[in-house]
């Protein structure tokens, strides 16, 4: 085909598609303005299926020979933007696979999430060289231009050893004709690999590295640390201290995981079979949890702590607020801490995080030299709309610790860039929404928790001397979990440790076997995609609650007053409950199992009040038949009506109510 039939198609494509009006558009705009361009920049939108429909040849002159075709469509600097590419094998890049194809310049579609971004500096987008040479005709003029393409570095535009083709002297640039452009760089790492942030153990070991990503002009700033992203761009090899592959961003398009279309057979059976009860369910739930890590039965308030955690994660562009943050009290850690790496891999984003690494954002200098600084994600920013267990509380200095206050009441965190660090006339400062959940867990005992225990706590109180109250209180819920109390039988997990240890693979449950990993992976990513809504009663029950509880705490033994969060959790809790029960609607029994769990972290923090709960008020029996459940049911509801005449006498209404609440 020749090169004048294929300017016809894409004139043709253009006249078609709305390009041609944007041009004219375009133009104008550059005619109207004011400011002198060497260099005229035009964007225009490709949609590679209707350019193949249309002329064969000239997409397939697009998708694999893409600077070529843009001196197809004839103006000094044309930038294609693809709307998309060939859902075939052969224009994917998988960033786990090796080696990778860097030198057919063409498009290629990969897939990742963002760990790592620089500030936003200037680049060339175009710059006016003249003849040295004053007598030599092209001293003047717009002869000799140079324009940015993709995967040039800024040495390939900008340069000093450019001769005239006229008569061999030395170019000039006339910095009076210099385009810039704004250019941002990011670094991303496959979906994949997120197993290696996962405490995932596997005997296979595999293989990742992170892939660079230039963005430019209209490109910056549309990518965020911790979202993941489809990129379309081309490869390049650029040089530094190393040899880099890089990718030359040409579209982005931020990545919606798909949501189940339901539950599994066997969950759903269950479902059926629970439906006459509204507590019933999220039991038998917890009661079976993690059967793999420690028998059925135990840790059950733990478990459905958990579950409830899960379900409020988020796989969505979307802010993520109802975080539930745990922090649990316990003397058996390893199997806390294995019970928790196995919850966080139920999830997409659900990140481990190592001691050795930084838990929110660090600064480091760009090591392609561009004069940025590179801003590295942490754990934190890693974890975005899942969950990030940072375990062990005493593994983390002192600053560390504040910071996480910080950022636990903040839910952001503010990066300061020193300027005379790197480089900089100013200072700057970027903050970042940190949009996941933390789970923690203390020691009691450690040998340093046990010489320094308090002596005089309030009833129910836990001695948490040792953590910082105010953190202790950023945390939406405490949790104890002492082996040796009536909710945590000793005896089934000695065997269940020991019958891992014989046979690692082994499932010895009924349970394990009739609800998979799998089934739980499917009921979680369906139930935290449910959009719920409260209903008149639950409102009215959770506002009655708070304001009740806000008042018998304030001025008591304890002298605690409820912090403005307290409200927000009481409603993450009840949203959590519902979901977990697969409702789009927030009834009065999901505000009761909110407000117990509630009332239970808070006896743990201050001491017990005049709504006192038991500490296994959540789970009063072991659940292994129908009769234990209908007599959990039973006491539920007499907790309910003790919640309801609660709020009658101290709620508000009542005479001993202040006006100032």
């Amino acid at each position: 085909m020749s090169n004048l039939k294929m300017k016809e198609a894409a004139l043709i494509y253009l006249d078609r598609s709305g390009g041609l009006q944007k041009f004219i558009d375009d133009c104008k705009y550059y005619n109207d303005s004011k400011q002198s361009y060497a260099v005229y920049r035009f964007k225009i939108l490709i949609n590679p299926s209707d350019v193949v429909e249309l002329d064969a040849e000239l997409g397939n002159h697009i998708l694999h020979q893409p600077l070529k075709a843009a001196e197809v469509f004839q103006s000094i600097n044309i930038v294609l933007k693809l709307t998309h590419l060939p859902p075939l094998p052969s224009y994917g890049l998988d960033l786990c696979e090796f080696p990778l194809d860097y030198t057919s310049q063409r498009f290629y579609m990969m897939q990742g999430i963002v760990i790592a971004m620089t500030t936003i500096t200037k680049y060339t987008q175009g710059a006016r060289f003249l003849c040295s040479d004053e007598a030599c005709p092209l001293s003047k003029g717009f002869q000799y231009i140079r324009v940015h393409v993709p995967g040039a570095t800024e040495s390939a535009t900008i340069r000093n050893d450019f001769l005239c083709n006229l008569c061999a002297s030395s170019l000039q640039e006339d910095r009076k004709f210099r385009v810039l452009g704004d250019k941002q760089i990011v670094e991303i790492i496959a979906t994949k690999a997120l197993r290696a942030f996962q405490g995932y153990s596997n005997n296979q070991p595999f293989r990742f590295q992170s892939l660079t990503i230039f963005l430019r002009d209209e490109s910056v700033n549309k990518m965020n640390i911790g979202n993941e992203y489809k990129i379309i761009g081309i490869p390049t090899c650029v040089k530094t201290s190393q040899t880099a592959v890089c990718i030359e961003a040409n579209s982005i398009t931020f990545c919606n995981s798909k949501v189940p279309s339901g539950i599994s057979d066997n969950f759903r059976c269950l479902l059926s079979l629970t439906s006459s009860s509204c507590w019933k369910f999220t039991a038998i739930l917890a009661n079976i949890f993690a059967s793999q890590i420690t028998p059925p039965g135990t840790y059950n308030l733990l478990k459905l702590c958990l579950l409830m955690s899960l379900v409020q994660t988020t796989d969505r562009n979307k802010e993520l607020e109802d975080c539930l943050d745990i922090l649990i009290i316990t003397s058996d850690t390893l199997l806390i801490d294995r019970l928790l790496n196995f919850s966080i891999n139920l999830v997409p984003r659900g990140i481990r995080h190592l001691v050795s690494t930084e838990i929110f954002p660090t600064l480091s200098r760009n090591k392609y030299g561009t004069g940025a600084v590179s801003i590295q994600a942490g754990s934190a920013l890693l974890a975005k709309g899942g969950i990030c267990f940072i375990g062990d509380l005493a593994s983390h200095k002192k600053d560390k610790l504040e910071q996480l206050q910080t950022v636990l009441e903040s839910r952001s965190i503010t990066v300061y860039i020193p300027g005379k660090k790197f480089g900089e006339d100013i200072d700057q400062q970027m903050t970042f929404p940190v949009q996941c959940s933390f789970w923690s867990f203390v020691d009691v005992d450690s040998s340093s928790r046990r010489n320094a225990q308090k002596i005089n706590t309030l009833i129910g109180q836990m001695d948490c001397s040792l953590i910082p109250a105010n953190l202790v209180e950023a945390f939406g819920l405490l949790i104890n979990c002492n082996e040796s109390s009536p909710c945590h039988p000793f005896l089934p997990t000695v065997q269940h440790t020991l019958n891992k240890a014989i046979n690692p693979e082994g499932l010895f449950y009924a349970a394990s076997r009739q609800f998979t990993t799998e089934d739980f992976e499917k009921l979680l990513a369906f139930a935290k995609n449910l959009n719920v809504e409260f209903s008149l009663e639950a409102e009215r029950m959770t506002h009655g609650y708070y304001l009740a509880s806000r008042r018998i705490r304030t001025g008591s033994v304890c002298g605690s007053k409820l912090s403005a969060s307290a409200l927000k959790y009481l409603v993450f809790l009840s949203e959590a409950h519902a979901r977990l029960n697969l409702r789009n609607k927030v009834l009065k029994e999901d505000v009761l199992i909110a407000a117990l769990l509630f009332e239970t972290s808070l006896t743990l923090k201050y001491g017990a009040t005049v709504f006192c709960v038991a500490p296994n008020a959540v789970f009063p029996f072991e659940l292994y038949n129908e009769e234990y459940l209908e007599q959990r049911d039973l006491y539920l509801t007499q907790c309910q009506q003790q919640l309801e005449q609660f709020i009658a006498t101290y709620g508000p209404g009542t005479t001993i109510f202040s006006s100032d609440e």
